[in-house]
């Protein structure tokens, strides 16, 4: 699988949660949605770094590791949409920053 098709795999999986994510804030609290998604996540990342660990002392071990590389790349993700949003924000929300 080429870089081309793994990104394009990549934008559709996220693409496949955010819709989710939009049929659910349609019927409830998008606040509540949020929190549910950055929950899941969590808990499947977590998932994987236990199901990658050899023993429980293992898994310890990478905690700090671990807590660094997600808090830092959630916050270059979130860095990301920020400015895309500042950038884009009358053409995404359909009125204008004040």
């Amino acid at each position: 699988m080429s870089n081309t098709e793994k990104d394009k795999q990549f934008y559709e999986m996220a693409d496949a949660y955010i819709n989710l994510a939009n049929q659910q804030s349609k019927d409830g609290e998008p606040g509540k949605v949020s929190a549910t998604f950055l929950y899941a996540a969590a808990r499947f990342n977590i998932f994987l770094v236990a199901s990658g660990s050899e023993s429980a002392q293992d898994f310890e071990s990478k905690k700090e590791k671990v807590f660094d590389y997600f808090m830092d790349e959630y916050k270059k993700m979130l860095e990301e949409h920020f400015a895309d949003y500042k950038e884009n924000f009358e053409k995404y929300l359909g009125r204008k920053m004040q």
